[in-house]
């Protein structure tokens, strides 16, 4: 997959509206969490995260983490943990992700109390601002935290429309943001891993190159999900046709005019992904 920097770009202007009000309102903030979806630590990560957030305290959740490969996505947390970041792994549906997070946020919260006695100042309420990419799972961790539905959630990008406040408890304060991502992707591959969680609009990138994308990922780092979900050994885009011959006879796609039906096949690929059938993968190797 070429490394290049990449012409794909998802940057509707709503994303450029909140960047903008992040930069405005970060200063009333005290501590910053940024969902990342594990499945892709790397890609869905901020790269100008700092910028944005400047010297804010800052969290990691790792949300999804029930359907990446832990033992990539680990080796990502530590990663991170070692530039300075807390980090917590996320299962946002089924776990107890409200203990986990509360614990991290009263550490950080200590921290800047801490430095307000310093200045002869008092202890103050938190403000927290959670941030990230599309469709990673931001209005559910709310809503965790929260103990009822206070945002709408979705498993398609572009839900959450405006910035908004929401009280945790007597002690803190969430500060929730639309979805955003950056003007340039910097290749390909962040694209593409991307779309295939679902986290830029399915119409940006042609359905077949985002399948393709998928089915390439998994010949080169998980050839038995590929075996066991599409039926075939390995996937050779040379043989395309044949490829998607052997998927369509497997999962028992009736031809369209005689022909393989290729746009079930990509629907069906990417769908395995979206819907949670293909799990234990993660497409950002370390």
């Amino acid at each position: 997959m070429n490394e290049n920097k990449t012409n794909i770009n998802w940057f509707p202007g709503h994303m450029a509206k909140t960047r903008r009000e992040i930069k405005e309102r970060i200063g009333l903030v005290d501590i910053v969490i940024n969902v990342i979806d594990a499945r892709i630590p790397k890609s869905s990560f901020i790269p100008d995260l700092e910028e944005l957030t400047k010297n804010k305290e800052k969290i990691i959740v790792m949300s999804k983490y029930d359907l990446c490969d832990s033992v990539i996505t680990n080796k990502w947390k530590s990663y991170y943990e070692s530039l300075g970041y807390k980090v917590i792994l996320a299962d946002l549906l089924n776990g107890n992700i409200k203990k986990q997070v509360i614990n991290v946020l009263d550490l950080c919260m200590k921290k800047v109390n801490e430095k307000r006695k310093e200045k002869g100042m008092l202890p103050k309420k938190a403000k927290v601002m959670i941030i990230g990419v599309s469709n990673v799972g931001k209005s559910t961790l709310i809503n965790k935290l929260t103990g009822k539905r206070v945002v709408k959630s979705a498993n398609t990008p572009g839900v959450t429309k405006s910035i908004s406040m929401t009280k945790i408890n007597d002690k803190m304060d969430l500060i929730d943001t639309p979805g955003i991502l950056w003007p340039k992707f910097e290749s390909e591959e962040v694209a593409l891993n991307l779309a295939s969680m679902t986290i830029i609009k399915e119409e940006v990138l042609p359905l077949d190159q985002v399948c393709i994308h998928i089915l390439e990922k998994l010949n080169d780092m998980y050839k038995d999900k590929l075996k066991s979900l599409f039926g075939i050994e390995s996937f050779d885009i040379e043989n395309i046709e044949e490829m998607y011959k052997n998927i369509s006879n497997y999962k028992k796609i009736p031809l369209r005019n005689g022909e393989v039906d290729y746009d079930k096949i990509n629907s069906i690929v990417i769908n395995s992904i979206k819907s949670g059938i293909l799990k234990g993968i993660t497409f950002d190797k370390m």
